[in-house]
């Protein structure tokens, strides 16, 4: 076979075969298939598309480019999520220890953030001393000792993605469907997880800008999990306004925490409550959604959470402490009404520039900065109420402080937003 052939017949819109899309992975992972004719083809797919089976084969064989972890050991059905990305998605850090509480194993290898989206490896990481790197043994032995471990994704785990992501990113082919489908069904399918719950953000701060965009996105990563015998089920969530009311590492840990001591807003609470009934009934577990919230707040979910941090070699007392940014700046309402806008996007980008999320992988974090917000979408506000605090490192500008205020949008009808928009499995 010949790459520029296998080009040329995707170029065309004709279809691959499963021989062909193996050949082209395993080469491009051994390095005899170079990144300009990856990237060629990348964007051929881009314009021309993949068929479901088409997608099924790149999936399977970027699966088999990397290592692949057998949970077998672990007693029980297997659980795993994944967010397509989003902004303040503080979700994982919740609701993984409120699924194990329930008697659920929760085996996650989780991602680092670029761009607008938070990562949650980055906000583990803000707790002193906690361990992302976990060898397969360790990883296994603690989900068997309490039923919970967040780590890092190994480098060994799916090469092929590792390698063809960082080239899309760079060659503007990062949002089509049977690329996104394939690289976050290849992670979980090798991350052995019996279950998946797959949160398809759509709107503003996703990268999914369309319902109907993100209906086929879901439908085809659920198809592939099902296709391989893994529960699978999509749930496309609203990514209009930021999740819940802090962006930011430190920040957001703090507002997991509040919601796991029962202080949390009412509709992020509810929001993650309602994910984990879907969560512990793939794997089998049928629980109420006052059995799942008194679980959230009465202490059992915290207890899980701090059991793993210290497993991971977290401070439990730098785990409470807050943020450390030496300067916080309070944005007021400027006339009375409701909230009907907080941009996703905009705010991501801002908190982004603040330091808590990176332009480019090698970017530094500043774990500390952030913003957290007082009032959210459909609240009520009169003028001079405190609608958000940005934590920084230094004075915002002038300039920075009338970007932010513009996108807190005031006006006359009360908006009342929807976390879950339609569930798919």
């Amino acid at each position: 076979m010949r790459a520029v052939d296998l080009i040329q017949k995707k170029r065309d819109g004709l279809e691959l075969s499963t021989e062909e899309i193996q050949w082209l992975i395993e080469g491009y992972t051994d390095g005899y298939v170079p990144d300009y004719q990856m990237s060629a083809l990348a964007m051929a797919i881009y314009f021309k598309g993949m068929t479901m089976r088409e997608t099924r084969d790149m999936t399977m064989a970027m699966v088999a480019s990397g290592q692949q972890i057998d949970l077998s050991a672990i007693a029980g059905v297997k659980t795993d999520k994944h967010s397509t990305g989003g902004v303040g998605d503080k979700v994982t850090l919740i609701l993984a220890p409120l699924v194990a509480s329930f008697g659920v194993p929760v085996a996650k290898m989780s991602g680092r953030g670029l761009g607008h989206t938070g990562g949650t490896i980055d906000k583990l990481e803000s707790i002193k001393g906690y361990q992302i790197e976990r060898s397969q043994e360790d990883f296994i032995k603690q989900v068997q000792e309490i039923g919970l471990s967040v780590i890092g994704q190994s480098d060994n785990l799916v090469k092929a993605d590792k390698l063809l992501y960082a080239l899309r990113d760079v060659t503007a082919t990062v949002d089509i469907i049977p690329l996104i489908a394939s690289s976050v069904m290849s992670k979980k399918i090798a991350a052995g997880a019996d279950s998946i719950l797959l949160d398809v953000t759509v709107g503003d701060g996703a990268f999914m800008k369309t319902i109907e965009e993100a209906e086929e996105l879901s439908r085809t990563m659920v198809d592939l999990g099902k296709e391989v015998g893994r529960k699978t089920v999509a749930v496309i969530t609203d990514m209009s306004q930021p999740v819940g009311r802090a962006i930011g590492n430190r920040l957001e840990v703090l507002e997991a925490l509040e919601i796991m001591q029962g202080k949390g807003r009412a509709d992020v609470t509810e929001f993650i409550c309602d994910l984990a009934q879907i969560m512990l009934g793939l794997a089998g577990v049928e629980k109420s959604l006052e059995e799942i919230e008194d679980h959230l707040v009465n202490g059992r979910a915290l207890e899980k959470f701090e059991a793993m941090v210290q497993a991971q070699g977290g401070d439990l007392e730098d785990l409470h402490r807050p943020s450390a940014a030496p300067v916080v700046t309070s944005i007021y309402a400027e006339e009375d009404g409701f909230i009907t806008e907080l941009p996703a996007l905009e705010f991501g980008l801002f908190a982004m520039k603040l330091g808590a999320g990176r332009a480019v992988k090698t970017d530094p974090l500043d774990y500390e900065a952030g913003i957290v917000f007082e009032k959210k979408v459909g609240d009520a506000v009169k003028t001079g109420d405190l609608v958000a605090k940005i934590y920084s490192n230094e004075k915002i500008s002038q300039n920075g402080l009338t970007e932010f205020q513009k996108n807190v949008k005031i006006g006359g009808v009360q908006m009342k937003p929807k976390e879950i928009i339609k569930i798919i499995s």
